[in-house]
């Protein structure tokens, strides 16, 4: 019977099928699901080169570059779907990020011509050195193990409305209008007006395609389908969309597009922006809701971009309507790994937020998550925001929010892991005749401030030419001031409030907090003993045991939280008096993303016991087994207490068993915990319901369970798909319930 919930279940199969084939194609990815399929028999790309190191930069070389690896994707139908399309393979992989290079790929690369002449050498430039070349910076961004953001994809967030209202076709009418009043941008015009070709070519091909199938369809439900998704794409092929079906089509027409360019998830307000469309199809009665909830389930199918519900809008009225509950519904249809925020205020429907609840409780897959608007929106407000542009902030990516269509952020792209500032200055006192933990405190906002200094450099580099390397030109189609001026978003944003994020916060808390207990206090340990100890890898576990064993971050009113806050406090002036240029402005938070063993690998032991190369603290999170008996309430105290309070996050990650029904008892537990930990100041929560027993056996045999989903950091993969060490990760942080 070819019911939306036979369908649904189908489509579901399909995914966790195509999430094995992924595994096999591309090994372990530590990465978001992305909404790719497999790679398919056949597929090949040729990269044009325009520079002699191997790469390609700029308008010509991104355009030209992009048309042919979009042009290579086939069609992708499943007629299970109302929806079609989906994407593949990215652009910045042919640029030479091998960390993030899939196994197919590197496989067909040994074929290219580049590679037999020996430019293999080269193969990992993605930023264009040898015009923009930075190293005078570099022995500092490795001093401090810094993510410099230089040669960063998209982090920020498009404005669906205007896409909604221009189609495709008015894009390039729209290039058209504002080439003639800017003749001399002809270039900017040129590559987009080729983008946006690519991406008609690439709708046309999936209208040819689905009348194939509609020849060969003996199924009349089926061939109706089909027709109806050909008729779609021909009314969206050039048209803006005009009923409730056409945006999603357009939306995961555009989202393919986005991601094949480079990578971007960022979403946009969607029970906010898609709402017209469902009243008036509702209205004219070619809607209903079991229709519109498939709708979105499939787009949710096709890519997990970050999408918004709820908030409120400038007059604190909230936005929650009747789409806002059909999403959470669709999100429960289809189960897999998706990426929605509830954003909470004091405003907001209830009932909503406890449906929201439910659901994760239910499906255990870690979405949605919850943003606490009145943190946001007041933090971002203190960088000279108005309130209207503030709420229009809301949460697109793994920790981070943007104001669509003006804010050029870079957010989750540059990190300062503040582990490695510790050992530099552990590593300064030693020669002193004098050791205290306030001289190495000293020490430490010295080298902290020589790190936010570099890191503010190569920020300011990156914008100052990210135009040049790599231009956004699909983003641009939806952002303002772009087109009008023939412009890239970076060099035209409205606003430039740059996310800055500090990795490694318990580690370093812990350390000070085990010096102050063990040495100072307590009087067990000798300055010079700890230096013995560092330097030997901790080969005397008892001496690793007593410094492990000092009281830690998020236990509750201990010294390592005060130590926490004190760090929080001096890493938000430091970076906040950081001068930067051309109206730009640096802002504060904690978060590792998923880099927590990267970081760890670059540094030494550590004065809280923990061995040199092993992973740093995950974001703003406690380091793992920082209490025997779960503490969940205690870790969202603590991780409450270290807000940087400037509109980006600090998220609380949470892994546990919480031991509840899916009943209003359990629901209410969890939204209590979620409010309380908003109340207390928090910005952001990720949690993973998880059955711990399941987990554990998923560890040692991910196959078992395909189709188990966790929140990794701000983004939900397939547990299967993880590295080993990813897998473990997760497993440390688990916390015994509620």
């Amino acid at each position: 019977m070819y019911s939306y919930e036979n369908r649904l279940k189908e489509m579901r199969k399909t995914k966790i099928r195509h999430t094995l084939e992924k595994r096999k194609q591309n090994g372990y990815t530590d990465l978001d699901d992305f909404g790719t399929v497999p790679i398919s028999e056949g597929y090949c790309v040729e990269p044009w080169y325009n520079s002699t190191n191997g790469s390609f930069y700029g308008y010509d070389g991104m355009c030209e570059n992009f048309c042919r690896v979009i042009d290579a994707h086939v069609p992708y139908i499943d007629k299970n779907e109302m929806l079609c399309g989906r994407w593949r393979d990215m652009l910045v992989n042919y640029r030479g990020d091998l960390h993030y290079m899939p196994d197919w790929l590197k496989d067909n690369l040994k074929n290219l011509e580049f590679i037999k002449n020996g430019a293999t050498n080269q193969w990992s430039k993605r930023w264009d050195e040898q015009r923009f070349p930075y190293d005078h910076l570099k022995p500092l961004q490795a001093k401090y193990n810094i993510t410099t953001g230089i040669d960063a994809d998209a982090h920020f967030a498009c404005d669906y409305s205007i896409g909604f209202k221009l189609g495709f076709g008015g894009f390039l009418e729209k290039i058209e209008k504002y080439r003639k009043i800017n003749p001399d941008k002809s270039e900017f015009y040129d590559a987009e007006e080729r983008c946006v070709k690519a991406i008609i070519r690439f709708i046309e091909r999936h209208i040819k395609e689905i009348d194939s199938l509609i020849k060969n369809e003996q199924d009349e439900a089926i061939k109706q389908n089909l027709k109806t998704m050909k008729e779609t794409c021909e009314n969206i092929r050039y048209n803006p969309p005009k009923t409730f079906r056409e945006a999603c089509q357009w939306t995961a027409f555009f989202n393919c597009a986005a991601r094949i360019y480079t990578r971007d998830g960022a979403g946009f307000q969607v029970d906010g922006l898609l709402y017209p469309y469902y009243e008036n199809d509702v209205k004219n009665g070619i809607l209903d809701d079991e229709t519109a909830k498939f709708l979105i389930a499939n787009l949710l199918l096709i890519d997990p971009h970050y999408y918004q519900l709820s908030g409120v809008d400038e007059e604190d009225r909230d936005m929650t309507n009747h789409l806002s509950y059909l999403i959470l519904d669709a999100a429960d249809s289809i189960n897999i790994a998706c990426n929605l925020t509830v954003r909470v205020h004091e405003n907001c429907d209830r009932e909503f937020l406890k449906k929201a609840v439910y659901y994760l409780l239910k499906n255990k897959n870690g979405w949605p998550r919850f943003c606490n608007d009145k943190a946001l929106l007041d933090g971002y407000m203190r960088n000279g925001v108005d309130k209207k542009t503030a709420r229009e902030r809301i949460a697109v990516g793994c920790n981070w929010m943007c104001v669509p269509g003006k804010e050029f952020p870079m957010n989750d792209t540059v990190k300062i892991n503040i582990a490695k500032v510790l050992e530099e200055a552990l590593k300064d006192m030693k020669v002193e005749n004098e050791k205290s933990l306030e001289r190495l405190f000293e020490i430490f906002k010295e080298h902290l401030k020589s790190a936010v200094e570099v890191t503010a450099a190569g920020i300011n580099l990156h914008i100052d030419h990210a135009w040049e390397v790599t231009p956004e030109l699909i983003m641009n189609l939806m952002m303002k001031n772009t087109l009008e001026r023939g412009e890239d978003i970076s060099q035209c944003a409205e606003l430039y409030t740059v996310g800055i994020d500090g990795a490694g916060l318990a580690v370093v808390a812990d350390s000070f907090g085990a010096i102050q207990t063990r040495i100072e206090n307590e009087k067990l340990l000798s300055w010079d003993e700890l230096y013995t100890a560092l330097e030997n890898n901790f080969d005397d576990e008892r001496t690793r045991l007593m410094l492990n064993t000092a009281p830690k971050y998020c236990q509750g009113g201990t010294v390592s939280d005060e130590w926490a806050k004190r760090l929080t406090e001096v890493w938000v002036s430091t970076v906040k008096s950081q001068e930067m240029s051309k109206c730009r402005q640096l802002i504060p938070g904690w978060f590792s993303w998923s880099r927590t063993i990267e970081y760890g690998s670059k540094v030494g032991a550590t004065p809280n016991g923990r061995r040199a190369g092993e992973p740093i603290s995950h974001g703003a999170n406690p380091n793992p087994h920082f209490r025997t008996d779960g503490a969940v309430t205690a870790q969202c105290n603590g991780i409450a207490s270290i807000q940087c309070g400037f509109g980006n996050t600090a998220p609380l990650q949470l892994e546990f068993d919480p031991h509840l029904a899916t009943d209003e008892k359990g629901v209410e537990t969890v939204l209590n915990l979620i409010e309380t930990h908003f109340k207390q100041g928090g910005t952001l929560i990720n949690i993973n319901v998880l059955d711990k027993d399941k987990l554990l056996e998923a560890n040692k045999n991910p196959d078992l369970y395909p189709d188990l989903v966790v929140r990794v950091t701000g983004f939900t993969a397939y547990f299967a798909s993880l590295s080993p060490q990813f897998r473990q990760l997760v497993v440390d942080r688990f916390l015994e319930g509620i």
